[in-house]
C-alpha cells in the first residue's frame, strides 16, 4: 500500500509542476512527413518549426511521467507527436500545472494546442476550438474491492453516496445533474467530491476518504490493473463529444491538425497508437472539427 500512495503522490506533484520549460516525450510510434499537409500550417509555425501542446500529466494511457519523473508519454503525447511528424515540425509540450489552466493558458497564446482527455463541449466552444480524436462515451467509477459493491451501469445506483471527480472536468457536471435527477425521483442526493485531478481522487478510493471515483474508463482501468485494492464498479455509457485537441478561438492552425489527424486515421498508423495503449476501442473514424462534432 505504501507504493501506491508513493506512486499518487509522485503523480500529483508532477501534475503541479509549472508549465514554462520544454518537457521530453518518448513516442511509441513514428511517421513520415507529408509535404503537401506542412502547406497547411500558418507562416509562423513554419517559421518557427515546432507546435506547442500544453498538458496536464495526469495518470496513464493518457499523459503521465515516466519513471524519470521527466519524460512524458502516452496517448495524447504519442496522438500529437505523430501530427507534428506528419506535418513535418516537432511538438514542444508543456506542463499546465493543472486541468483548470488549460483554456486560459489557450486563451493567452501560451500554448497552440491542448491536449489533455478534453472533451468538446457547447459551453467550452465558446472559448476555444476543437478537432476531435477519441471516442470518450465510456466512463468508469472505481472503488474498493472490499466495498462488495455491485456492478452498475447507471447512476441510479449512486444516489445518496459520495462521489469523486476531477476538478474542471465533465464528470463533475455529470454527477451533479445526476444528483439532480436522483433527488427528481425522490432518492437523496449525490455527494460529489471534488479532487485536483485523477491521481489525488484514486488514493481518496485507496485510503478510503471516499467510497468512489468517477473518470474516464481508460485511464480508471490502467488504475485498476496498477493498483490491486482496486476495483471497476461502474461502467457508464454517455452520449458525449469526442476527447478533442483544443486550440484558442479561430487558430489559423486548425486545418492542418485535422488533415493529418485524418491522415494518421487512414493510412492505420492512429489506430496503431491506440492498440498499443489497450484503447482501440476509441477509435473515431474522422476527425471533426467544433460544431461539426456534434452533428
Amino acid at each position: 500500500m505504501q507504493n501506491v500512495t508513493l506512486i499518487a503522490l509522485a503523480l500529483t506533484a508532477q501534475s503541479a509542476m509549472a508549465a514554462e520549460t520544454s518537457v521530453p516525450t518518448d513516442s511509441s510510434l513514428h511517421v513520415t512527413a507529408d509535404p503537401a499537409l506542412k502547406s497547411l500550417l500558418p507562416a509562423d509555425i513554419v517559421k518557427r518549426g515546432y507546435i506547442v501542446a500544453g498538458t496536464n500529466p495526469n495518470t496513464p494511457p493518457t499523459t503521465f511521467y515516466k519513471e524519470d519523473n521527466k519524460t512524458l508519454a502516452g496517448r495524447e503525447i504519442d496522438v500529437m507527436n505523430a501530427v507534428g511528424e506528419r506535418l513535418g515540425v516537432t511538438v514542444q509540450w508543456r506542463d499546465t500545472g493543472g486541468f483548470d489552466n488549460i483554456i486560459p493558458g489557450l486563451k493567452t497564446g501560451r500554448y497552440d494546442v491542448a491536449l489533455s482527455n478534453i472533451n468538446a463541449t457547447q459551453a467550452r466552444l465558446k472559448q476555444v476550438d476543437f478537432v476531435g480524436y477519441y471516442n470518450a462515451s465510456r466512463l468508469g467509477i472505481i472503488s474498493l474491492k472490499s466495498a462488495n459493491i455491485a456492478p452498475f451501469t447507471t447512476f441510479d445506483a449512486v444516489c445518496g453516496k459520495e462521489v469523486g471527480a476531477g476538478a474542471g472536468t465533465t464528470q463533475i457536471t455529470r454527477l451533479e445533474e445526476a444528483s439532480k435527477a436522483c433527488e427528481s425521483a425522490g432518492k437523496p442526493p449525490i455527494k460529489v467530491a471534488v479532487f485536483p485531478d485523477r491521481p489525488a481522487g484514486v488514493q481518496a478510493v485507496v485510503s478510503g476518504r471516499v467510497p468512489m471515483f468517477f473518470g474516464p474508463y481508460e485511464g480508471l482501468t490502467w488504475q485498476v490493473k496498477l493498483i490491486k485494492p482496486l476495483t471497476m464498479s461502474g461502467e457508464i455509457s454517455v452520449n458525449d463529444a469526442p476527447v478533442s485537441v483544443a486550440f484558442p478561438k479561430d487558430s489559423p492552425l486548425e486545418p492542418a491538425v485535422q488533415a493529418a489527424l485524418n491522415s494518421l486515421i487512414k493510412d492505420g498508423s492512429y489506430q496503431k497508437i491506440l492498440d498499443k495503449w489497450g484503447i482501440g476501442f476509441g477509435a473515431v473514424k474522422e476527425a471533426k472539427r467544433n460544431q461539426d462534432i456534434f452533428l
